[in-house]
C-alpha cells in the first residue's frame, strides 16, 4: 500500500525523500474528459521502474488511484484535455541518503492543464550547450532526477520550442522533454534506448506502429550529420502529452515536414 495524496489537498511531508534527494519517479498522462492515452503503458512503466528503484508498488493500486483521479477531475467532455501527474516516492524518513527499511511510498496525484497545441507546419528548434549523461543503472527511469533538463531548458527562448541533447560521445540522445526520431531515405532512424535519459510510453508506441506498418526503422547513435545532411526527411519530436511534434526548423536549417507519421501514428485514437 501506498500513502496517498491529493495536490489540491495536501503536500508531502517535509522529510519525503522525493523532495530531499529524487528517490522517486513519476509520470505524466495526457486525459481527454475522463478517459486517458496509453495509460495501462504508463502505468507498466512506473511499476517496472519502481522495482528497478527498490519501491514496492502495485499495478492495481495505480489503475485504482488513476480512475479515482479520471472521476474527481475530468468531465465528460473528451475534447477538455488535462494531464495527470503521478509522483511516487520511496516515502518519508532515513538517516541521510540511507533509507529505512520497509518503508511505505507516497504517491502525490496532481491534475494541470495541456500543454497549447503545436502548429501543423512545424516548430522551431535548436542545440543545447548541456551535455547529457546517463548512468546505465537508471537508464530509462522517469526519476525525480531531472537536473540536466532544468539547465537545459534554461536556454530556452521564445522562437525556441525544444533543445536536442548529446551524450558526452557527442550522439544526438533526446530532447529537454522529447524523445527523437529521424526520418531518412534509408527509413526511420531513433537513439537506442539504453542511451536514453527518458524511454518515453510515446517513443515505444511510435515505433510498434512504424514497425507494423512495414517501415524500417533503426535504433542506433543519432550524428548531428543524421539531422542536418540533404538526406533527412524530417525530423519528429515525440511525447506523450503532446503527440508527434515535426521540426520545420533546426539550427537555422530549415527542414521538410511531412504530415503522414500523424497519421499513421494518431494517439487520440487510443482514448479508453
Amino acid at each position: 500500500m501506498v500513502n496517498l495524496f491529493w495536490a489540491d489537498e495536501s503536500g508531502l511531508p517535509v522529510n519525503d525523500r522525493g523532495l530531499a534527494y529524487g528517490d522517486g519517479l513519476f509520470e505524466t498522462i495526457r486525459m481527454q474528459g475522463r478517459k486517458s492515452v496509453l495509460l495501462p503503458r504508463h502505468l507498466d512503466r512506473m511499476v517496472r521502474d519502481a522495482r528497478r528503484l527498490g519501491i514496492a508498488v502495485s499495478l492495481k493500486e495505480l489503475d485504482a488511484v488513476a480512475r479515482q483521479a479520471a472521476e474527481r477531475w475530468g468531465s465528460d467532455d473528451p475534447s477538455k484535455g488535462w494531464v495527470l501527474k503521478l509522483t511516487l516516492t520511496r516515502g518519508a524518513g532515513g538517516r541521510g541518503y540511507r533509507p529505512d527499511a520497509g518503508m511505505t511510498p507516497n504517491l502525490l496525484v496532481a491534475c494541470g492543464p495541456v500543454p497549447p497545441a503545436t502548429a501543423d507546419e512545424g516548430v522551431v528548434a535548436d542545440f543545447s550547450s548541456v551535455t547529457l549523461s546517463v548512468n546505465p543503472l537508471l537508464s530509462g527511469i522517469k526519476s525525480l532526477n531531472r537536473l540536466e533538463q532544468v539547465m537545459a531548458s534554461r536556454e530556452l527562448d521564445g522562437a525556441v520550442f525544444e533543445l536536442i541533447m548529446s551524450n558526452p560521445a557527442g550522439h544526438l540522445v533526446e530532447g529537454t522533454r522529447t524523445n527523437l526520431l529521424v526520418k531518412s531515405c534509408d527509413g526511420w532512424l531513433t537513439p537506442p534506448a539504453r542511451d536514453l535519459a527518458v524511454s518515453g510510453i510515446m517513443r515505444q508506441w511510435v515505433l510498434e506502429r512504424l514497425r507494423q506498418q512495414g517501415e524500417v526503422v533503426q535504433e542506433r547513435p543519432v550524428e548531428v550529420g543524421d539531422v542536418l545532411s540533404e538526406f533527412c526527411l524530417g525530423v519528429y519530436l515525440l511525447n506523450s502529452v503532446l503527440g508527434v511534434v515535426p521540426v520545420r526548423n533546426l539550427a537555422g536549417r530549415n527542414l521538410p515536414v511531412d504530415g503522414g507519421l500523424a497519421t499513421i501514428c494518431n494517439p487520440f485514437e487510443l482514448l479508453e
